[in-house]
């Protein structure tokens, strides 16, 4: 059988590396949001090197890089509406009510 090339294994390599990376993060408490850009950072550089080695996007025809960028455009699109519906809730406080148990309407209990 013959050995898989040398940037292959690299890549795999590398790809064991951030997922420790990724995991060992999660076991770490950072001030603010910088547990989220880390996390956003790392997972940025499992996709580059995706797409750079096993995709080989980066040497691939124009028509086939137009359509992985058409895909990115449109998960852009998604991610740009999702984050507007969620930014745009209002969370209202319930005051002081107790939790409903299901007897509120029973006989007796006025």
């Amino acid at each position: 059988m013959k050995a898989p090339p040398l940037p292959l294994l690299f890549t795999w390599a590398a790809l064991l590396g951030l997922l420790a990376a990724t995991l060992g993060l999660a076991y770490v408490p950072m001030p603010g949001p910088m547990n989220v850009v880390v996390a956003l950072g790392i997972s940025v550089a499992k996709a580059l090197l995706v797409l750079a080695l096993f995709m080989k996007l980066f040497r691939a025809p124009a028509l086939t890089r137009a359509a992985a960028a058409a895909g990115l455009f449109w998960l852009a699109i998604l991610f740009a509406l999702s984050a507007t519906d969620y930014l745009t809730r209002k969370v209202e406080h319930a005051g002081d009510l107790p939790a409903p148990t299901g007897r509120e309407h029973q006989p007796g209990n006025r």
